[in-house]
């Protein structure tokens, strides 16, 4: 098959940042070469071996071996399972393997052959159940795979780089603050602090030297590292940066727990910056962990976990479940991020959700696409990822443009009161509320239900403003 972009698994990589800008790259059945090409385009080293289109490629031992969209395509199991032990024997630490997913079978699938099915075109596809694929991964290598995305795994060789990934996998994103004032000095050496800035939002602690790249330009320009952190938050907001400490205080915990579920740890497995985290935070490794177990068990009680979400400063909750925003995810208690890291354990990084569903009555995580979040005041659901832990299976349902799709309302609900959206959608809210249009919430869940009801009362919604319309 033939594609002019990178491939979603390479994107992914990309994104969660297993594959840097020092990085090598192999990519074992690179077909026409476009990762390839992406990656070079980048200034990544890489290159791709096929056994039709790049076959005199030096299939030489690499830090990281891409495996993507080949082991499906591969009729005969005993070779399977072949390539991709050839694959793993290549990488010198990570190799990243996806394959096609049952819900991604169509109609193009004629007949079943051997356990795959047979195209319209002649060719072969094997379709994986995600969890499935994963215990294949296991089996056949005799590593346990991670999960990256949904019919993607890493296979890490080293252990710092498996316990890298995993501290990463788990840390939940935090914005910078708003830098909402002038300051001359800040201004003159914005670029110089942008990195202390960022480790800062990561650990919620002061570097050290060593842990800096450039700690020793920002000392001779400031005086230390404390000196110019008071520069930063003379220019932003103390109290951000209070709160930033406390939810990655929170956070170490969550990763303790959720690392606990990869199997047993000391504090020697991990790296040196999260073991000062943990001692900076906590104090001792053996208190960290005592406080994680106990979260960690609390994540099966269904009592703990509703409690957890009616307390929550944040989401939209609703007698079944409490749904938030990605963005807002940091503000949630540590137990319901816990929960929703067992998901994002068995499923990985579903890029496309941005609205989380904490399910209140069964032990589900859903995360939901809605593209035209941002922009459409009342934005419709494009594909969900129901992950049942349970079972430690998900299910995926896609949603067509035209179809009469499920919409949302009062967005402000999603996140929290100090994203910069908030007042505008509350002011939207607010605006329909006093006309009336949110009564009956049953009777507008869907695009046309809503439409028909702004039509009837005489109203239409341009951006996130209401009007009234000629034929009210």
């Amino acid at each position: 098959m033939a594609r002019n972009e990178a491939s979603r698994p390479l994107r992914l990589l990309l994104e969660q940042q297993v594959i840097l800008p020092e990085s090598t790259v192999l990519d074992f059945g690179s077909g026409r070469g476009a990762d390839v090409s992406y990656l070079q385009s980048l200034g990544i080293k890489s290159k791709g071996w096929d056994p039709f289109f790049s076959p005199t490629t030096r299939k030489s031992k690499t830090q990281i071996v891409t495996l993507t969209y080949v082991l499906n395509v591969i009729e005969n199991t005993t070779e399977r399972a072949e390539t991709l032990r050839t694959a793993w024997g290549l990488c010198t630490s990570i190799l990243a393997v996806s394959t096609r997913l049952e819900d991604e079978r169509d109609e193009a699938h004629i007949r079943p052959v051997g356990d795959g099915w047979m195209t319209s075109r002649g060719t072969f596809q094997k379709f994986y159940d995600h969890s499935e694929f994963g215990g294949w991964l296991e089996s056949t290598i005799g590593v346990s795979p991670i999960a990256a995305g949904p019919g993607i795994y890493l296979l890490f060789r080293k252990t710092g780089d498996r316990e890298r990934y995993l501290a990463r996998k788990y840390s939940v994103r935090i914005p910078v603050p708003y830098v909402r004032k002038s300051d001359k000095k800040f201004i003159e050496h914005r670029e110089l602090l942008t990195p202390l800035i960022e480790f800062f939002v990561r650990h919620g602690r002061l570097p050290k030297p060593m842990e800096l790249s450039n700690a020793e330009q920002i000392s001779a320009a400031f005086g230390s590292i404390g000196r110019a952190f008071r520069v930063i938050e003379v220019v932003t907001d103390r109290a951000e940066w209070i709160g930033i400490a406390e939810r990655r205080r929170i956070d170490m915990l969550v990763f303790m727990a959720l690392r606990h579920l990869e199997g047993q740890f000391r504090m020697n497995d991990l790296d040196e910056s999260t073991r000062t985290d943990i001692r900076t935070h906590h104090g001792s490794f053996s208190t960290a962990l005592e406080t994680s177990l106990r979260l960690l068990y609390s994540a099966g009680n269904e009592a703990a976990i509703n409690l957890a979400c009616r307390s929550s400063v944040v989401g939209k909750l609703t007698p079944s479940a409490l749904y938030v925003h990605v963005d807002s995810a940091q503000y949630l208690p540590a137990l319901l991020k816990i929960y929703e890291g067992c998901a994002k354990r068995i499923i990985g990084e579903v890029p496309e959700a941005n609205l989380i569903k904490l399910h209140r009555d069964s032990k589900k995580v859903s995360y939901l696409s809605y593209p035209t979040f941002d922009t459409d005041a009342h934005p419709g659901i494009a594909e969900s990822f129901m992950v049942d832990l349970a079972s430690l299976r998900y299910k995926r349902m896609r949603w067509g443009p035209s179809q009469n799709i499920p919409i949302l309302h009062r967005k402000e609900t999603f996140i929290h009161k100090t994203d910069q959206r908030y007042d505008t959608f509350a002011a939207l809210t607010d605006a329909e509320v006093t006309a009336g249009l949110l009564e009956d919430s049953a009777g507008i869940g869907y695009r046309d239900q809503w439409n028909a009801r702004l039509i009837s009362r005489g109203y239409r919604v341009t951006g996130h403003l209401l009007e009234g319309t000629t034929n009210k």
